[in-house]
């Protein structure tokens, strides 16, 4: 009876010093060297004449907005209305703090001190090719960085689109209007919602859009009651305005 305890037990410690768990298993670890491999990498190159699964992007125009290297004025698919009001979605989220809704250049962030976006409006932005926007949302351009992380390549073409018809629902004339159809003047639209005159003029471009270092005198609006262990700070007198319409002067600072 002992004998076989003892051939038991041997036994067990004979399997269990056999064991492996799966976070001991011999593997590679990402980016370390091995000697298994005689270029010493761990990570093997691509296999020639392949293509990973999703990365096959057969259609050059629609992944990089370029036709033999150059941008073109079309569209790769219809613009569908569901593909505008697509793009329109996106580019209220995305693009309206530099560019405002209307693609302007004139963005919230922009008056509140960033370097003015461009303006899909004036000539140089009008004359450019509809996938020129495209190419720099996936590439970025100057100070604009690239959404190719916020926009998938649909998304990215559908915003297209949708500049595109911002640009001519600012410079619509009656003549681009079906037969037929009943055209209204925006201010007489105003008058009859109760809007202020200043609804149908023009979308005004910031003046001044230097960073200021001083913040106005005051809480601003919806902010929370301040804590009253805070450090009293000394009060700044409060900016003014100057003759110049929409520049703003602030006091210089005390040494």
């Amino acid at each position: 009876m002992g004998l076989m305890s003892l051939s038991a037990l041997a036994a067990i410690s004979l399997l269990a010093g056999c064991r492996q768990d799966m976070q001991d298993q011999p593997k590679f670890v990402p980016q370390r060297g091995t000697d298994f491999f005689a270029d010493g990498r761990s990570a093997r190159p691509q296999v020639e004449h392949t293509v990973a699964r999703g990365q096959l992007r057969e259609d050059e125009y629609f992944f990089t907005g370029l036709l033999n290297g150059k941008e073109q004025d079309a569209m790769p698919f219809p613009a569908t209305l569901a593909v505008l009001e697509r793009g329109q979605e996106r580019f209220n989220i995305y693009c309206t703090p530099c560019h405002s809704r209307v693609g302007n250049g004139d963005g919230m962030i922009v008056q509140r001190g960033y370097k003015p976006a461009g303006n899909y409006h004036d000539s140089k932005r009008l004359a450019q090719p509809l996938s020129h926007y495209f190419y720099v949302m996936t590439n970025g351009h100057g100070a604009m960085p690239d959404y190719s992380a916020q926009l998938t390549p649909a998304d990215r073409w559908a915003v297209a689109a949708y500049i595109r018809a911002l640009q001519l629902s600012q410079n619509a004339k009656e003549s681009d209007v079906p037969q037929g159809a009943q055209v209204k003047n925006l201010s007489d639209i105003a008058q009859e919602q109760g809007l202020p005159a200043s609804f149908a003029g023009p979308w005004p471009m910031a003046v001044d859009t230097s960073v200021q270092a001083l913040p106005p005198v005051g809480d601003a609006a919806g902010a929370p009651a301040e804590n009253p262990k805070t450090p009293t700070l000394t009060p700044q007198p409060a900016a003014t305005t100057s003759g110049k319409k929409g520049e703003t002067t602030w006091p210089e600072p005390k040494n």
